[in-house]
């Protein structure tokens, strides 16, 4: 008697272990969608005023860009624009290091939310010139 009891029992819980597996599987495929799901995409222009590898266990690249300020209006205090981004690729890293304190034209892709290793913003540069006047 005790078999055929048992056999519901299990049966149910293996049902319910399958059902929580694909849940799982398919929480993480749309987490991982969502959170690298491109928002948007552009270009800003300015100077690169600070450039970074920040982090504990997992390093990011963080840079700032002055985009610019309100205008030149004499006798008044300006206030600087400041964009923050983060940075994926090690190349493009390395050519915003070289760029610093010249005037840029960066390419960017926004996500709608980035993972804790991607990096600090939902900004990601992908392509940088420099502007020639």
């Amino acid at each position: 008697m005790a078999t055929t009891s048992s056999t519901p029992v299990r049966s149910f819980f293996k049902k319910a272990i399958i059902i929580l597996a694909i849940l799982i599987v398919v929480g993480t495929a749309l987490t991982f969608f969502v959170f690298n799901y491109s928002y948007s995409d552009g270009n800003r222009a300015g100077v690169i005023i600070k450039f970074s590898r920040k982090g504990f266990l997992m390093k990011t690249y963080e840079g700032e860009l002055n985009i610019g300020g309100m205008g030149n209006i004499p006798n008044t205090a300006q206030r600087n624009e400041i964009w923050n981004f983060s940075v994926r690729d090690k190349a493009i890293a390395d050519s915003i290091v070289h760029l610093q304190g010249r005037k840029v034209t960066v390419h960017y892709t926004e996500v709608v939310k980035a993972m804790p290793w991607q990096g600090e913003t939902n900004y990601f540069v992908d392509g940088i010139e420099v502007i020639k006047e």
